[in-house]
């Protein structure tokens, strides 16, 4: 019996031989046979058995761990601010001398360097030397005891397990930094001694992973931060990771500004996970390939992204079409153009640009190739409306999508929402409504009723359209 969902006994067997198929024992699960609580139930056709199995495996949990009237209890996880780390609950008491501060503080560093070459490949291998035999991990959506419980999760995520090779491909994870970890000690002035703690180590990081057991292999992405609660180990030598709990940005953070993180109902998590599984319809062919970018945040209704620095070729506009139309010719037989078509409206409609981007920086450049067909182009006097942009830096923006047509009120209804957004999850626009004059995506000034969105398709496709409201992010306005 799970969220109010009952299971045949047909079902419930097979759930529970495939738990055995995955993890070779049932020692992780328990099972527990329960009086419904309410009449409110739904009989699970195969379908959707099929569908609810696909995610429990990926959740590495079948069957509930607790009754129906418990199971739903928010738990009673503290909530954690980014940047800042809990004091472990088992500190380690030891005199105060310079060496082991110094000793203590290397191995810091150490787990620290471990924890990006893991992330990096994603565990492959995972040092479970720094991993305590019993360490406890708790997520959004599932919870595991034993370092061996551990891994077999993030191989079975990967698709390093022949369960996991049928369910996922193209796991990947980007970590943005890791935090945390300051040795903090504290004098007792009732005894000789003093004691000293480790701060939490915090990361945090981008996750995307493929459900290729579905037919239209819908990719599913996630972003959050990882408290990890570390202690030094029994024989002294080192320190280990007791306990990993990981937030999302899209259903932990507190809607109150304050950047921290609360646990939420396992329920929320499924809706969350399942509501990235959809088909997603006939969509709009793009009109070119898109500018790249870095994932760094998927929250509640909006995205965080990482432009590199880029070049672009723009121009001023009346009507969207004839600016399509203009750029379209200016790019014929140059650089190929890229998406999306970002434009900029001022707050009255007096002005309207649109640019096209055309090189980037590739990693490790600061700066973006010289676009050299279209620079040449540009000098033979045909073009002066067009103007080249090139080198716009690098920026952090925060997106909203709109699937209406691009119309004025339209965007600037989501460019709202969005600012709303951004002042309940804590992040700081360059520009605040009501605030003072900025730059915009060309450098010039721009008021706080000036609008900047973008464009995926071309303007006459047909099928779903993809639009967005791009506002740009404060230097340390943001986490990243």
């Amino acid at each position: 019996y799970v969220y109010g969902i009952s299971l045949s006994p047909s079902q419930f067997l097979l759930s529970c031989c495939l738990a055995v198929f995955t993890t070779n024992s049932l020692q992780f699960y328990s099972i527990i046979m329960t009086t419904p609580t309410t009449t409110t139930t739904t009989t699970m056709n195969w379908n959707s058995w099929i569908l609810l199995l696909c995610f429990a495996t990926a959740a590495n949990s079948f069957v509930v761990t607790a009754p129906l009237s418990t199971h739903h209890a928010a738990p009673a996880t503290p909530a954690t601010t980014f940047g800042q780390g809990r004091s472990s609950s088992s500190p380690l008491m030891m005199a105060t001398t310079s060496t082991k501060s110094s000793s203590k503080e290397e191995s810091v560093i150490e787990l620290k360097k471990v924890l990006e070459r893991e992330y990096i490949s994603f565990f492959n291998p995972m040092r479970t030397e720094f991993y305590s035999p019993t360490v406890t991990f708790d997520d959004p959506l599932t919870s595991l005891a034993g370092v061996a419980a551990y891994q077999t999760n993030v191989d079975m995520l990967s698709g390093r397990t022949l369960l996991g090779s049928l369910l996922f491909e193209d796991a990947s994870i980007n970590l943005h930094s890791v935090t945390g970890g300051e040795i903090n000690t504290n004098t007792d002035t009732d005894s000789s001694g003093s004691s000293t703690t480790i701060a939490d180590i915090t990361t945090r990081w981008t996750l995307r992973f493929t459900m290729k057991i579905l037919p239209w292999k819908p990719m599913t992405r996630f972003s959050g931060i990882s408290v990890y609660q570390v202690q030094e180990k029994d024989n002294g030598e080192g320190i280990e990771i007791v306990n990993q709990a990981d937030y999302w940005d899209s259903i932990n953070l507190l809607p109150d500004g304050s950047t921290d993180y609360e646990a939420v109902d396992k329920s929320v998590a499924v809706q969350d996970f399942v509501s990235q599984l959809s088909p997603g319809g006939f969509e709009a062919k793009p009109a070119a390939p898109e500018l790249p970018y870095i994932l760094l945040r998927r929250g509640k209704d909006y995205e965080v992204r990482r432009y590199p620095a880029y070049t672009a070729v723009q121009l001023p506009y009346e009507r969207r079409d004839e600016g399509f139309g203009s750029l379209g010719a200016f790019t014929n037989g140059i650089e190929s153009p890229l998406g999306p078509a970002i434009m900029t409206v001022s707050a009255a409609a007096s002005k309207k640009t649109m640019q096209w981007p055309l090189t980037f920086a590739l990693p490790g450049q600061s700066v973006p190739p010289e676009p050299i067909k279209a620079t040449k182009k540009k000098q033979d006097g045909s073009w002066d409306k067009c103007e080249l942009l090139l080198n716009l830096p690098t920026k952090v923006v925060a997106v909203a999508d709109f699937a209406d047509a691009s119309m004025e009120p339209v965007v600037r209804k989501a460019d709202r929402e969005l600012r709303a957004a951004l002042k309940r999850d804590g992040l700081i626009p360059v520009v605040d409504e009501g605030g003072a004059a900025a730059n915009g995506n060309d450098g010039s000034s721009t008021t706080t009723n000036d609008v900047t969105f973008a464009q995926y398709d071309a303007i006459f496709s047909m099928g779903k359209r993809r639009g967005e409201v791009w506002i740009d992010l404060k230097d340390g306005g943001h986490p990243w």
